[in-house]
């Protein structure tokens, strides 16, 4: 008898886990931990999806799943032992608590972790000496040299799931939870194959689009692999098959997946703190005023377009254009010279694909506090990258009403007049531009 933990692996297929588990040909009682440690620092729409997917997971064992609250270290352990379970399966967690939180469990079963959420497991891509990639450059050379598992052949059909009905002395069985703060991304491992298959249909076009968010060129597949209702060996051997540039562009972003992943494992620090320590002396505006900026940035009321439709569209959707998070993101920290954190806490927040590795670094690196050495200039103007990224003014016209009035990419810039219901610009991002450049001159130079 074995028990299979499912985390950040809501699937069947492509599970080595599962195939670990299934080994001994004996009965695999599913299993999954309503964890408030996880759960309360966790935003509505990233719950609503994970019950969702718990949901399509109970579907796809036939109601088998068991679902149980409390700490893990506690209710695993009492899971094992009423089931006379030998082994705890799981995939491999890599983040802070997540290995804080198998530790403490490991010490009380027998736990056995196969595979991971990545494609190469932090920790695996290193240096010839050994030592860590701090740069994604040479990161992707070596990750594309090392290469990849191809995906484990599993399915429901690879285990004979135990009914946990039929064992007593288990812990409650709990309701899976629902959440009123939702997204409306379908949620489940058969919505995850669904979405990618028909992101391949139109991936030609990816990389001369992808950074445009008044079209759909982008694959939507972050949340999917974030609590991994498809592993990205899965996506991997597709893209394997294909010789464009939008491939080659997508397998990319699989590869800064794996880095963002790699650089939290090497640093856990790095989700709260900088990971440049330079950077710990820069001066951020804080106080009353700071505060009165936030909310105006949170609510999308800058009197910045390309700034409020991002921060509408994160409000309404869960989710937001990768480009415009890196506009909006560079606007709280350049113009409004707030520090990463706040916006990386809202976003994690609000974002229904949040996740701490990209999102956290993700913060660092438009911030300059992170992996990348290019801090002074890149300071985001929201009016110029408003008319090269949504050259038309559609993607603003969609999010802001207020400016459907104003026709072609005169929306971005409104030189031709701003209707009165729209905010005035907040700050004169010139001036703050140069404000940010000084203040980032003021510290001492870069290691």
């Amino acid at each position: 008898m074995s028990v299979m933990w499912f985390r950040r692996d809501l699937r069947l297929d492509d599970l080595p886990a599962l195939g670990a588990a299934s080994e001994s040909g004996d009965p695999v009682l599913g299993l999954f931990v309503l964890d408030d440690a996880l759960l309360k620092p966790s935003g509505g729409p990233r719950r609503d999806f994970l019950f969702r997917s718990l949901s399509a997971l109970d579907e796809q064992l036939d109601g088998r799943l068991l679902v149980v609250k409390g700490d893990p270290a506690t209710v695993v352990p009492k899971v094992a032992k009423a089931a006379d379970a030998d082994e705890v399966h799981i995939s491999a967690d890599y983040g802070p608590y997540g290995r804080e939180r198998d530790e403490r469990v490991g010490k009380r079963v027998s736990l056995h972790a196969t595979g991971s959420p990545y494609a190469i497991a932090p920790g695996r891509v290193t240096k010839d000496n050994g030592e860590p990639y701090r740069v994604f450059s040479p990161y992707f050379r070596q990750w594309m040299n090392h290469g990849w598992r191809g995906p484990a052949e599993t399915s429901e059909k690879t285990a004979t799931w135990l009914d946990p009905s039929d064992v007593t002395g288990l812990p409650r069985r709990a309701k899976i939870p629902t959440e009123k703060d939702a997204s409306e991304a379908p949620a489940g491992e058969k919505a995850a194959l669904d979405e990618w298959k028909e992101f391949l249909g139109r991936i030609e076009g990816y990389d001369d689009e992808r950074n445009r968010p008044d079209l759909d060129s982008t694959s939507r597949m972050s949340v999917y692999l974030k609590y991994g209702n498809i592993h990205p060996r899965t996506i991997l051997k597709d893209l394997s098959t294909l010789r464009n540039e939008g491939s080659a562009a997508y397998r990319r972003q699989i590869a800064w997946r794996d880095f963002y992943a790699d650089i939290l494992f090497q640093r856990p620090d790095s989700a709260r703190e900088n990971y440049d320590k330079k950077f710990d002396g820069i001066d951020v505006d804080s106080g009353k005023h700071a505060d009165i900026m936030f909310e105006a940035w949170k609510e999308g009321r800058t009197g910045f377009p390309i700034v409020d439709a991002g921060m509408r569209q994160l409000a309404s959707e869960k989710w937001m254009h990768n480009r415009v998070r890196m506009i909006v993101a560079s606007f709280l920290v350049k113009d409004l010279h707030l520090p990463w954190w706040r916006g990386a806490r809202y976003f994690m927040n609000q974002l229904v694909d949040g996740d701490l590795a990209n999102n956290q670094h993700g913060w660092q690196w438009t911030a300059g506090t992170g992996t990348d050495a290019s801090p002074y200039f890149r300071v985001f103007n929201p009016i110029t990258q408003g008319e090269k990224f949504d050259p038309a003014g559609d993607y603003v016209r969609r999010w802001v009403p207020e400016l459907r009035g104003i026709e072609g990419k005169a929306v971005h810039a409104l030189k031709g007049g701003r209707p009165k219901e729209y905010p005035e610009p907040i700050v004169d991002h010139g001036h703050e531009r140069q404000v940010a450049i000084a203040r980032f001159n003021s510290l001492p130079p870069r290691e």
